[in-house]
């Protein structure tokens, strides 16, 4: 699945990079060079990219500009990458990280 965008009525056509191979839990996709992860994993048709700890929501890419961690992905073995500021490299191994502790809940002792 290709879902880049090449022609933009305000950034006008964007320029093909080469492609690169990398790693999304455990199948192999496409990248452009000079893409993000979220911008490669867009592409190829994914928008879940973690789940939320509270109520296992599926959540996906939100500003796109490194403020909210929503975007948080296990990224080389390096746990809460923010795939929206991180470049794709060949071989790059992406995985959906898995859910952090969840948050305490009220036992009503408190």
């Amino acid at each position: 699945m290709n879902e880049r965008i090449y022609e933009h009525p305000v950034l006008e056509n964007i320029e093909k990079g080469s492609l690169i191979p990398f790693i999304f839990n455990g199948k192999q996709l496409e990248a452009r060079e000079g893409e993000t992860v979220a911008a490669a994993l867009l592409a190829n048709g994914i928008r879940k990219l973690r789940v939320q700890e509270a109520t296992d929501e599926p959540r996906g890419i939100y500003c796109n500009i490194g403020h909210c961690f929503e975007c948080r992905m296990k990224v080389d073995q390096k746990n809460n990458t923010r795939a929206c500021l991180t470049m794709v490299k060949p071989h790059m191994q992406v995985e959906t990280q898995g859910s952090l502790p969840k948050p305490f809940e009220n036992d009503g002792g408190i």
